[in-house]
């Protein structure tokens, strides 16, 4: 497998991997989040739902996946726009990217007070620029319209008191050696147009604790997504280990090489310890491939 692990050492790494063999007409993918539990799925599933009733209107692969990660935002069980996790301050600070495989993109990065980032970084993409951050990206979105959105929930609201409560009582998790195992959620999508074009996209509402400013794998094209002429991928999990090994291109230059997505999220899958929560959805003219270290809530629906 081009000098990665053996597929039975990948398998035996692996808690869910899923495969669909053949060529398809379309399809889409959508994922809530390395460690999302599986009775969640309703959520992914449901988006993935709406991005194939478009796909099947003919409707464009960035177009699905920005629907179906909006869907996911709407969701407020997942970390992305509504339902975002709370920083020390009490206030939600998130990314976005969007991906196409004709090499546009867009993204925006710790940014407040906006409903749909996702949707943001799908205008993001219209402009001159790839990423945009804080303040200017929220001077974007409110010269686009976007209206002002209170993004935190009453259970984002009870688990903030609950940190601060555990931190003033010393109970502070190792630091940095707690990304190993803490939970950390991004919902995203990945899909194949009628026309063959892919696209990709992802949003978070980043994790805790965190140091103030911090941003991680979701705005950086080629770490949280990559789209081009051979498939899309997005990855969750913990954004730096995504970071250091530039994980959605290195898993999409698989597939370039020939890997079906599949075979490809699970070489990738297998660069990490299992100890380390990361998750892959990616998707070909061959088929789809997921594969996580977690459980990882999600849907898809393809056309044969």
């Amino acid at each position: 497998m081009n000098g990665f692990c053996s597929r039975d050492t990948i398998l035996r790494n692996l808690t869910y991997t899923d495969a669909i063999c053949g060529r398809m007409k379309y399809g889409v993918v959508v994922h809530g989040g390395s460690g999302s539990p599986s009775e969640l799925s309703d959520g992914p599933e449901r988006a993935a739902a709406a991005g194939s009733a478009l796909l099947q209107r003919g409707s464009s692969a960035v177009e699905c996946v920005t629907e179906c990660v909006s869907i996911m935002e709407d969701d407020s069980r997942f970390n992305a726009g509504t339902g975002s996790v709370l920083r020390f301050d009490g206030i939600a600070y998130m990314d976005a990217a969007v991906m196409s495989s004709s090499g546009e993109c867009g993204a925006v990065a710790h940014i407040t007070s906006i409903r749909n980032p996702v949707r943001l970084a799908r205008e993001v993409m219209k402009t001159p620029h790839v990423l945009l951050v804080c303040d200017g990206a929220i001077e974007l979105a409110r010269s686009l319209g976007f209206q002002e959105y209170d993004v935190s929930t009453d259970r984002g609201r009870e688990r903030l008191k609950r940190e601060i409560d555990d931190f003033s009582k010393g109970k502070r998790p190792e630091w940095p050696k707690n990304w190993k195992t803490y939970s950390v959620d991004t919902v995203g999508s990945v899909a194949m147009d009628a026309l063959g074009n892919f696209a990709a996209a992802n949003s978070t509402g980043g994790t805790f604790p965190a140091l103030k400013g911090r941003v991680g794998d979701v705005p950086m094209i080629g770490c949280g997504i990559y789209a081009g002429r051979k498939g899309a991928v997005a990855a969750t999990g913990i954004g730096e280990e995504i970071i250091r090994k530039v994980l959605s291109k290195t898993v999409y230059d698989m597939m370039e090489h020939g890997m079906h997505p599949q075979e490809a999220v699970e070489a990738g899958i297998s660069l990490y310890d299992r100890s380390v929560s990361v998750g892959l959805i990616a998707i070909s003219r061959e088929g789809i491939g997921v594969a996580s270290t977690r459980q990882m809530a999600h849907g898809k629906i393809i056309a044969d």
